[in-house]
C-alpha cells in the first residue's frame, strides 16, 4: 500500500539526511525558489551576520548593489567604522523586522522620521544610526543631511534591486513612546540617554514580525514589483537580554520567533524564500564548531561553510571557493560589526578571590 512516505527522497529522513553523513557533507539544506543570476542586483541588510553576504557575493563575481559607497580617501578600516560597505546602505545594523519597515517607510515617503538628535560633548548622534559616525556629526543639520542621503540610498537600492537579502537578528526592541519609533539600540548604551518614561522594551511576537515583514514588502512592491526576497535568521546569539530571562533561554525564544515568522512568510509568498544560515551554524550535528570561543561570533570557517551552501544551491554544483571541508583558519570574528556587542561592557564581572 502506497502512502506519502514511500516516495520521499533521502533528504527527508533524519538517519540518511543527518545522522549518517559526516556533518560537513550534509547537503540539500536549501532548494532555492528562484534563480539569482550573476548580473541581478542584490541588496543586503539586517543584523551583523548580513555583512558577510555582500562581501561573499562580490567575491563570487555577483552584483552586490552598494547604493551608498564611501567617499574617497577613507581606509578600509575607516569605511567599516563609519558604516560603509557593510550593507547596501549606511543604516547600520537593522536587527528587527520593525526596524526594516521603519527605514523603508521613511525612504519611500510613507512616514517622516523624527528630527530629534542626541548631543554629547559638542557632537551630535543619530538615534536611528548611533554607530555610523563614531566621532559624531558637527551639527544637527549635518546629521539630518546625512540621514537624507541614506534614505535616498535605501530608496534607490529597493527600486533597482532584483533581490533583497534580509537577515533577522532580534525580537527584543526598544521603542521610543514619545515618537512612536523603534530604536536599533537601547539609549544609553551606544549613545543617548535612557529615559524609562519613554524608552520601553517590546518583545516582538511571530505575528508582529510577520506583519512587519509583510508591510515592508507591500511598500517595496509598489515601487518595484519584480523584487524577490531571501530571508535569513542570524545565528549570532543575543549579547544580553533585558527580559529577565537567562541569556540562553532568551536567545532560543528570539530565534524561534524569527525563524517561525520567516518560514511562514516564505510558505505564503512565491516571491519570498528562506535560506537556513541559522540551521547551518547552530544545528547540533555541527556541535558549535563554527563559533569562536565566546560561543557568539561566527568564525570565518563557519561563514565560508554557510556561503558554500548558498552558492552550491544557486548554481546546482559544488562551489570551489567555499569547499565542503574549509581550511580557513578559525580566527577573527564579527563582533566589531555588531552594535549590540557593546552590551557586554555592562556585564558584571565576578570579583577574583583575594590573595
Amino acid at each position: 500500500m502506497q502512502h506519502p512516505y514511500t516516495r520521499l527522497p533521502a533528504r527527508s529522513f533524519w538517519r540518511t539526511a543527518v545522522a549518517e553523513p559526516d556533518p560537513l557533507d550534509i547537503t540539500d539544506l536549501w532548494t532555492p525558489k528562484f534563480t539569482i543570476s550573476q548580473d541581478d542586483p542584490v541588496v543586503t541588510a539586517g543584523s551583523c551576520f548580513a555583512a558577510h553576504i555582500g562581501r561573499a557575493l562580490l567575491e563570487q563575481g555577483m552584483h552586490w548593489y552598494d547604493a551608498e559607497p564611501p567617499p574617497p580617501g577613507l581606509t578600509r578600516a575607516e569605511q567599516s567604522a563609519r558604516g560603509y560597505r557593510q550593507f547596501s546602505f549606511r543604516t547600520g545594523n537593522i536587527y528587527s523586522a520593525a526596524g526594516l519597515r521603519q527605514w523603508v517607510a521613511w525612504a519611500l515617503g510613507e512616514e517622516r522620521p523624527p528630527e530629534e538628535v542626541w548631543e554629547h560633548d559638542g557632537t551630535f548622534h543619530d538615534p536611528y544610526r548611533p554607530a555610523v559616525e563614531p566621532d559624531g556629526f558637527a551639527s544637527p543639520d549635518e546629521l539630518l543631511r546625512s540621514r537624507e542621503v541614506t534614505l535616498a540610498a535605501v530608496r534607490t537600492a529597493l527600486t533597482r534591486a532584483d533581490v533583497l537579502v534580509f537577515t533577522l537578528g532580534l525580537t527584543e526592541a526598544w521603542h521610543d513612546e514619545a515618537t512612536d519609533t523603534v530604536l536599533p539600540m537601547c539609549p544609553g548604551t551606544v549613545r543617548g540617554t535612557f529615559d524609562p518614561a519613554r524608552h520601553v522594551l517590546h518583545q516582538h511576537t511571530v505575528a508582529r514580525v510577520h506583519r512587519d515583514l509583510t508591510r515592508t514588502l507591500d511598500l517595496v512592491h509598489r515601487v518595484n514589483p519584480r523584487l524577490r526576497t531571501v530571508l535569513t535568521v542570524s545565528p549570532v546569539p543575543l549579547t544580553a537580554t533585558a527580559t529577565g530571562r537567562h541569556a540562553l533561554v532568551a536567545t532560543t525564544h528570539s530565534k524561534s520567533v524569527l525563524r517561525a515568522a520567516a518560514g511562514q512568510l516564505a510558505d505564503e509568498d512565491d516571491r519570498v524564500d528562506y535560506f537556513p544560515s541559522y540551521e547551518i551554524v547552530t544545528g547540533f550535528p555541527y556541535r558549535a564548531a563554527f563559533y569562536e570561543p565566546n560561543l557568539r561570533a561566527v568564525t570565518p570557517r563557519g561563514v565560508s561553510f554557510v556561503m558554500r551552501h548558498f552558492f552550491t544551491a544557486l548554481r546546482g554544483r559544488p562551489d570551489p571557493a567555499h569547499p565542503a571541508h574549509p581550511t580557513t583558519p578559525v580566527t577573527g570574528g564579527e563582533d566589531h560589526w555588531c552594535d549590540d556587542a557593546v552590551l557586554d561592557y555592562y556585564n558584571p564581572r565576578p570579583v577574583p578571590p583575594a590573595g
